[in-house]
């Protein structure tokens, strides 16, 4: 990069970020509002967390019929993913409460819906939103080596096919999750820039405990206390984990894998150094703002941005820093992309499967 151009990328990046933050600060001060939970908030997570356990409640009486069971599983899985977008994902971030223990109380519920919030905390909080969008670092990107999420991927003939079956591949995401995701990330010596990756005893023996936990509860309680066949059971899994599994896919690909936004080479998570807000703006895009009820579901991830900037800051926020952060975007020339309904964003995701998928695919290339 020309070091003229990447001067003025720093000096724009901390011009930016110093009257962004401090405005954002303004912003609580003023109105005397916490950067964290409200009553709105506490709220939200009774309801997602009251739907999740009830349901499943309701399937162990055995007392409703086989139909209306199978329709709570996919009462559940909507709820399951709405848990992770707005409870579990806040409080991984260290966003919910000004407490640690609070943080981490909620932060199980991660783990109690069969994921690990130890190695999420690495692959999402210190990677993605360190190296978003940069090949090779992005765990985001390696959702499947049947998907090409990035420009600078390596192009295999199957990836020409991947507008077809990447949203059913994204139905997946929570069964692999759930089988073998955590488990391979623990095994995995490299994960994005760090290079034989330890990990401590006791959060091996929390990762074994807590997937034979979930299974006990998922799997072996539902085949010993109902009356149904094994493959009864498993339409009933898979519905639960495959709602769950395309939209959170397909929630996350939005706010990065879309026209507006920028993918680095690998070579350049230098450059990141010294611009680290510039190349967020450039690399991850809003969507829906309008949208209330999106934005209460997904746990204001539609507001990506704002997200990205200030991810210690809960998301009950997002609606109202946003006008800050893109008035300021404007002023300084730092581009704030925007989609404006969730239509057309989710039409730009596949645009921009069908591009990545051909051998030239170039949209969004830095």
């Amino acid at each position: 990069m020309d070091n003229t151009l990447r001067t003025r990328e720093i000096k724009l990046n901390q011009d930016f970020a110093r009257e962004v933050k401090a405005r954002v600060n303004e912003y609580f001060e003023r109105n005397r509002l916490s950067k964290h939970a409200n009553g709105a908030m506490v709220t939200k997570t009774v309801i997602l967390l009251g739907v999740y356990v009830g349901s499943y409640a309701l399937i162990l009486t055995g007392l409703l019929p086989l139909a209306w069971a199978w329709f709570l599983c996919l009462v559940m899985g909507v709820a399951m993913a709405g848990i992770g977008f707005s409870v579990a994902h806040d409080a991984l971030h260290g966003a919910y409460s000004a407490s640690p223990l609070v943080n981490r109380v909620l932060g199980y519920c991660f783990d109690g819906l069969g994921a690990n919030g130890y190695i999420w905390k690495i692959t999402h909080n210190n990677i993605h939103h360190t190296y978003t969008n940069i090949r090779g670092y992005d765990e985001d990107l390696e959702v499947s080596p049947l998907l090409r999420l990035s420009p600078h991927t390596p192009h295999r003939p199957i990836h020409r096919f991947q507008h077809i079956f990447a949203f059913f591949a994204y139905a997946t995401a929570t069964v692999f999750w759930v089988f073998v995701k955590d488990y391979k990330y623990f095994f995995q010596k490299d994960l994005g820039p760090y290079r034989n990756k330890k990990h401590p005893r006791s959060e091996w023996i929390f990762l074994i405990v807590t997937k034979a936990l979930y299974y006990v509860m998922m799997i072996v309680v539902p085949l010993l206390v109902l009356d149904i066949t094994w493959w009864q059971f498993l339409i009933g899994f898979l519905t639960l984990h495959m709602t769950a599994g395309l939209i959170l896919g397909v929630v996350f690909q939005l706010a990065h894998v879309v026209e507006p936004t920028e993918h680095l080479r690998e070579e350049q998570a230098k450059s990141l150094k010294g611009a680290w807000m510039f190349y967020q703006m450039k690399t991850t895009n809003n969507f829906a703002r309008d949208n209330r009820l999106l934005t209460w579901y997904v746990g204001g991830l539609n507001f990506q941005i704002e997200h990205h900037l200030f991810p210690r800051v809960c998301h009950v926020h997002y609606r109202k820093l946003s006008p800050i952060v893109q008035e300021l975007a404007i002023r300084y020339g730092i581009p704030y992309n925007i989609s404006p309904t969730l239509r057309k964003v989710i039409g730009s995701h596949y645009r921009m499967l069908k591009e990545f998928g051909r051998p030239d695919g170039f949209a969004g290339i830095a």
